[in-house]
């Protein structure tokens, strides 16, 4: 036995590191000759050496220091309490996981749900910027399915790295994440130390040039609305410009809009509660109980999918810029004036990203529906939601649905609306919303009545 252990550790377990080597760095030369922003070095730094350098970093350990005279412990009880943190938050990206795995994952996943479409992206968004400067997705949050979305989506431009909530700290999501370089984040710590090492593994990441993909809401949308956005997180990463430790950070505001949203019903069914301190079991059950009725009804012939799912990348927002237009030096801001700078970022942001939502068939024929107050013959509800389309391209929507294919798009999202008995077709012929289903109808046409609001605003500017 002992020979045996010997043989592994000293030949067999470096053969096979030496091999998982060379089929990473091959990766890796493969993926940085197509991405858009190459794989920073900081991604495929090793996580022990990560962990070391946030625990031990000027900042954290001055945050320790203070924590330790105010709570009367040793510094050492403070420094695990910061290991802690750091092992559970530092992600172990694997290029291997992301790219080979993962995306396949994504890919198929996706078009078995969804069609997917990437709908627009603004010419900035797919051009070429400085290496300096740090880029930051802003996205809003309609399903979990966003993750694999936008991420399926943005895998030609860049490998993202996300914040993962709460649920992300069950097993086994928290070590397939970690391997796709998300970090794990608790939700809501009033910890001063957590806080700390946070902050600066958010500046350290950013300022390395790891893309960041952050959610303005800090959570998934009730209402069908983008939300007023949680600020955390975005002033941890322009803290790290007004270290000066980037060039600039360039923000691209991103809008996904989808047919039909996994979660939909789970959302609305109490819209004053959130999933957070949900047990195991729970987080568990819903996602294999999902599972198994889509695969039963795949087998059943029955399942017809969501419909499309749909993406669009807005005009990038410089932060430079942005505060020299408004006369703010980040660098130079009292601590009340930075945040107040912040909350005036994400509501722009916030702005920005309304303005992208992909136009999709069953949102819009929602909107039409509920606003008509009254029943409505197919050959009229297509009509008005076809007027309804061109009027918010005029006011410079985008089309999420092909083009010349509107018509198609429509048919199918009614053929949707009723197959999912969210509409009712009387004897006469006339549509309109099944009374029980109103809160999922209106949850639906929420998006498109907040976009056209969002660009007539624009328009009368």
């Amino acid at each position: 036995m002992l020979a045996a252990y010997a043989v592994a550790r000293l030949f067999v377990m470096p053969a096979g590191r030496w091999y998982l080597r060379g089929r990473m760095n091959r990766v890796i030369a493969d993926v940085n000759d197509r991405l858009q922003f190459q794989l920073p070095t900081f991604q495929l730094t090793r996580r022990d050496v990560l962990i070391d350098r946030l625990t031990y970093d000027p900042e954290v350990m001055a945050v320790v220091q203070t924590a330790a005279a105010e709570r009367g412990v040793t510094r050492e009880e403070i420094s695990a309490e910061v290991q802690l943190y750091a092992r559970e938050m530092v992600p172990a990206f694997n290029a291997i996981v992301y790219f080979r795995i993962g995306y396949a994952l994504a890919r198929r996943c996706l078009r078995a749900l969804y069609h997917v479409r990437l709908g627009w992206a603004h010419e900035e968004a797919r051009a070429s910027f400085p290496p300096e400067t740090a880029i930051v997705f802003f996205i809003n949050h309609r399903s979990n399915v966003d993750y694999l979305l936008v991420t399926y989506l943005a895998s030609r431009g860049a490998a993202l790295s996300y914040g993962a909530g709460e649920w992300a700290r069950v097993w086994p999501f928290r070590s397939a994440l970690r391997l796709a370089g998300a970090y794990i984040l608790r939700r809501d710590a009033s910890d001063p130390v957590y806080r700390a090492v946070l902050r600066r593994y958010v500046q350290m990441a950013t300022a390395a040039g790891v893309p960041h993909a952050i959610f303005g809401e800090g959570q998934l949308s009730r209402n069908g609305m983008v939300n007023p956005p949680k600020l955390g997180l975005l002033g941890y990463i322009c803290g790290g410009l007004e270290a000066g430790e980037h060039s600039d950070i360039l923000f691209i505001p991103v809008g996904t809009n989808f047919d039909a949203v996994v979660e939909e019903r789970v959302l609305i069914a109490d819209a004053e509660k959130d999933f957070r301190g949900s047990s195991v079991f729970f987080v568990l059950g819903s996602a294999g109980r999902f599972a198994a009725q889509q695969i039963w009804r795949k087998l059943t012939g029955r399942f017809r999918g969501f419909g499309h799912a749909c993406a669009n990348f807005g005009q990038p927002l410089s932060l430079r810029a942005w505060s020299a237009q408004r006369g703010i030096v980040l660098e130079d801001c009292e601590k009340a004036a930075f945040f107040e700078a912040i909350e005036a970022l994400g509501d722009e942001l916030t702005r920005r990203t309304v303005e992208v939502i992909p136009v999709l068939a069953v949102p819009l024929i929602a909107m039409v529906l509920l606003e008509a107050g009254e029943s409505l013959t197919e050959a009229e509800l297509k009509r008005r939601t076809r007027e309804e389309m061109e009027a918010l391209r005029r006011l410079g929507a985008h089309i999420g649905v092909k083009e010349g294919g509107e018509d198609e798009a429509l048919d199918a999202g009614m053929t949707m609306l009723t197959g999912r008995r969210l509409v009712v077709v009387d004897g006469q012929g006339l549509v309109a919303p099944r009374d029980e289903e109103r809160p999922l109808v209106q949850y639906h046409a929420n998006s498109m009545i907040q976009l056209r609001a969002a660009l007539t605003e624009a328009s009368a500017r």
